[in-house]
Order: C-alpha cells, then structure tokens, then sequence
C-alpha cells in the first residue's frame, strides 16, 4: 500500500513540474523584445495672462466690437466702437495698465463706452505680458581664475603677510560682486528694451488702424502704468499722428529705463496729467511731475486732479470722463 502511495505520489509530482518546465523552455527560445517607451507629445506653450484675459473678453464682449491687430509677429485683440457721428472728432486709443484688460471697469472700460457718444471713436488695446515681470534668473559670478604657476616656483614665501590671502579673496570677491551687477543691469536693460518694442509696435498698428477710418485727430489714453507706456512711445518714437496725451492715475512700472518724472514734462505734444487728490502716494507722484514741468522750456505738460469716490463708482467715472473731454474739447 505504501509502495502504490509512493508511485502515485511520484506521478502527480511529475505531471505538475512538466508544464512549468516546458514553459520555461519556451519562454528560453522566444526572442527578447522590448518596445521602446512612446514618445511624450510635447505640451503646448502656457498662455500669457494677457492671452488668458483676452479669450475671456473674446466671450463677453459684441462680436463686432472686437478687432485682431497685428504687431509684428504678435498679433492681439483691441476693443473698437466707432463714433456715433456723421462728421467724428478724431480717434481715442486707450492703453489699459499692468493686469488689466480693453475694458477694465476702472477708467479703460467706461472711457471706452462713453466716447462714441460725444463724436469720438475709441479704440482700447491689450498689453502684452511684461518680460521685466517675470521671474529673474540669479546671474552666477564667474570664478575667478586662478594665477599660472611658473616653472619650479616654490610655495609663498614664510615672509608673506598671515592676512595677504584673505586680502585677495576680499577683492576677487568685490571683482565678481561688480561683474554680476553689471551682468544684472544689462540683462534689466535688454528685458526692458524688449518690453518696450513689444507695446510699441502695439501702438503703432493702433495708430494705423486709427488713421484707416479717417480720424482727423488722435489722442492716446493712459491708465495707470499705461500711461507710462504711452508717454513713453511718444517721447522715443515721436508719432507725427497723435496729436495729445491724457494720463490717468499715472505710474511707473518697476525696472524701467525712464520715469514719469523724466518723460511726461519733456514732451512736445499737449499732455494732461490727471491725478486722484485724495490719494496721497498720487498726489506725491503728481508734485514731482509738475515741479520737474516747470524747470522745462515752453512745457506742454498740465495738471487736472479727482476726487475719488469710492462709494460712487458710477459718479467717479463720469467726473473722469467730463475732465477728459473738457480738457480735449475746451470750446465742448
């Protein structure tokens, strides 16, 4: 009985290993293959938050009131509303501040609307993102180089000063601290180049697009660091098409070349620079601004200030407009 046991016992074990084994020896002569991993597709570029803010207005605003103009290679959306007038006055282009939009609620939107019921079509654009904006990569020193030993030169001489070394570590350290200031400053500097041709051939395909339509007289209006910007395209490209700038709540971007101090007064177009009264930090902007006007010859350069309401928002947006217009229609 235990013989019959141990034969079967023998069988059962064999038939279980055989189909394992012949697995194995298939698996032996199959030929190895590996597939190589697929290929990532590569990701679109992001979006600029001036692009994302743009489709958004794409969807909000009439459809017949959007205009894609070209800058280059760029091109970008620009709000257009002709003028409610057989016989128009002439062409507002509105140039909206750092993260607005072609018609941000606060001045650039309301100014917008309102235009083309006084005889003046208005035209309001959509800034690129800023390059000086984005994050700054850290400019490494260079190592500074070590002297070349001459052939057989010994080791320093004992009678060498204990603190010489650390004296040439002080200067070769204040060497690359001065090469990287100055690498920093000229990399501001191309950012800032770069911002400025990127808005400028904005403004020049406003300007064209303007004079298309058969504006006799051109305005540009800034709001906020818009109106840098377009004070500053004035005084660098000097358009023979504009006739006048307005700046509104005025300020200078941060890491630029040039300040409102320096450009608004110095302009040889009419310009009108209107402030908030009742905000100090713009009041204090305003007062050097008008003081650097009167040190300049036969100054174009005018003062106009606001009351902010902040309780009224509707009511302070019409006092913007009435100054605007007064000031660009005195006999109006």
């Amino acid at each position: 009985m235990s013989t019959l046991y141990r034969t079967t016992l023998a069988m059962c074990c064999l038939a279980s290993i055989l189909p394992l084994a012949a697995l194995a020896a298939d698996a032996e002569k199959a030929p190895a293959t590996t597939e190589a991993p697929a290929a990532e597709a590569p990701r679109p570029p992001l979006l600029e938050r001036s692009q994302e803010d743009a489709l958004a207005l794409e969807r909000l605003v009439p459809r017949a009131e959007q205009q894609t103009l070209q800058a280059g290679a760029d091109s970008f959306l620009a709000l257009w509303k002709p003028a409610n007038d057989s016989d128009p006055q002439g062409a507002v282009i509105i140039v909206p501040g750092a993260g607005e939009t072609a018609d941000w609620p606060n001045a650039v939107g309301p100014l917008r609307q309102k235009f083309p019921d006084v005889g003046w079509h208005s035209l309001s654009l959509s800034l690129p993102d800023l390059l000086a904006d984005s994050p700054q990569a850290r400019v490494e020193a260079k190592p500074a180089a070590e002297p070349e030993k001459t052939k057989g030169e010994s080791a320093p001489a004992k009678d060498v000063p204990a603190d010489a070394n650390a004296n040439v570590a002080q200067a070769t350290a204040a060497d690359a601290d001065t090469a990287e200031s100055t690498d920093a400053e000229q990399a501001s500097e191309q950012t800032d180049t770069a911002d400025a041709e990127r808005i400028f051939a904005r403004l020049d395909a406003a300007v064209a697009f303007a004079q298309q339509h058969n504006a006799r007289s051109i305005v540009l209006i800034g709001h906020g660091s818009g109106a840098y910007w377009a004070a500053r395209y004035l005084s660098e490209k000097q358009p023979p098409h504009v006739q006048k700038l307005v700046m509104v709540a005025a300020q200078t971007p941060a890491r630029v070349e040039h300040d409102l101090e320096s450009l608004a007064p110095t302009l040889k177009v009419p310009t009108a620079d209107i402030y908030y009264a009742t905000r100090s930090q713009d009041r204090s902007a305003a007062q050097q601004r008008l003081q650097a006007s009167k040190r300049q010859k036969d100054s174009q350069y005018r003062q106009l200030s606001l009351i902010a309401m902040p309780g009224n928002k509707a009511a302070e947006q019409e006092q913007l407009f009435r100054r605007v217009r007064g000031w660009m229609s005195p006999q109006g």
